[in-house]
């Protein structure tokens, strides 16, 4: 019955480097929309440079929220995100505004929409990667590692036990999540999801766009941004903050793991990665609207899209 009708959120979702971002402001100057981060690394306060942080000018034209809620030295779950997201959708709603939740991790959205009960399926490549370094290590070493990020689940699995050891080690690989934290009952999700997926029709510009974007974050100061976390008391190389994409890598050229020009070469190699494994999602994800973030006029085409879309044909800011 129309009536009783679930309310609308738009996601707004898409690889690394894809212009996201400014897209969800000029959606937000363009129509009564609320913006909420869905970014594992923007919670973070202090990690501007290599998380491509919105600049305080944009966040001030255009707030979002749930960025900048946590210290690198305490981690953030899927759980957390969804509880903190479900109560940013309800209080934009109460305002008689539409939630925007934008941002590239693709596991918050599914976690949002579906529940976290469902893992991830096997990825043969990194499964791979985890097999080599077992193979150097040990699967007893490979437990440890894994009872460092998730105790929980290690205390359950024997050291030796290969195969468990592996697909909890491969889990938080995928999601970035202690499997531990994510095996809960998925929640109902009360609301009409319009998604829209910012994607590139040529992937090697895109790979362009991500060593373009590195070496300016390189230009801006992220080695020095990365010195200055160092120094944080409790901060520890198993925390998911130094783990992220960029951050890892300027940490194991701090250290003396590696050379300025391979930390430069494994960064921009990882951000491909990562990029590519968010394009996997989106492609598996249901009901996605795709548009190519190559082209200039993206913006007023997804803007097209959810005028027909939304009620809200005609609601502007006024500046």
């Amino acid at each position: 019955m129309k009536g009783h009708a679930k309310p609308n959120v738009v996601f707004l979702m898409g690889p690394t480097a894809a212009g996201k971002t400014s897209t969800a402001i000029f959606l937000s100057q363009q129509l009564s929309l609320d913006l909420i981060s869905v970014d594992s690394s923007l919670v973070y306060r202090g990690m501007d440079i290599g998380t491509a942080k919105p600049s305080q000018t944009d966040l001030k034209i255009a707030p979002h929220k749930l960025i900048n809620i946590r210290e690198p030295t305490t981690p953030y779950s899927a759980a957390d995100f969804c509880k903190d997201a479900n109560r940013e959708i309800t209080q934009s709603l109460a305002r008689g505004r539409t939630p925007l939740l934008v941002g590239g991790t693709m596991f918050y959205f599914k976690a949002l929409e579906y529940g976290l009960s469902d893992l991830p399926a096997a990825d043969p490549a990194i499964r791979s990667q985890l097999s080599l370094e077992a193979h150097k290590l040990g699967w007893p070493e490979m437990h440890k590692k894994l009872a460092v990020s998730d105790p929980i689940t290690a205390s359950k699995i024997d050291p030796n036990d290969a195969q468990r050891i592996q697909r909890a080690l491969e889990v938080l690989t995928i999601t970035g999540e202690a499997p531990s934290r994510i095996m809960t009952e998925p929640a109902e999700f009360n609301y009409n999801p319009i998604k829209l997926a910012l994607v590139p029709s040529d992937r090697q510009q895109l790979h362009q766009r991500i060593e373009q974007r590195f070496e300016s974050m390189l230009a801006q100061g992220l080695v020095e941004e990365v010195e200055k976390i160092l120094k944080l008391e409790g901060i520890d190389p198993s925390l998911p903050a130094m783990r992220m994409v960029g951050y890892r890598q300027v940490r194991e050229y701090l250290t003396g793991e590696i050379n300025y020009s391979d930390m430069k070469e494994r960064a921009i190699a990882a951000t491909r990665q990562l990029a590519k494994r968010q394009l996997t999602w989106i492609r598996h994800y249901e009901g996605v609207e795709r548009f190519d973030c190559l082209d200039a006029n993206v913006a007023e085409k997804c803007l097209g899209y959810l005028q027909e879309h939304l009620a809200i044909q005609g609601k502007t800011r006024q500046k």
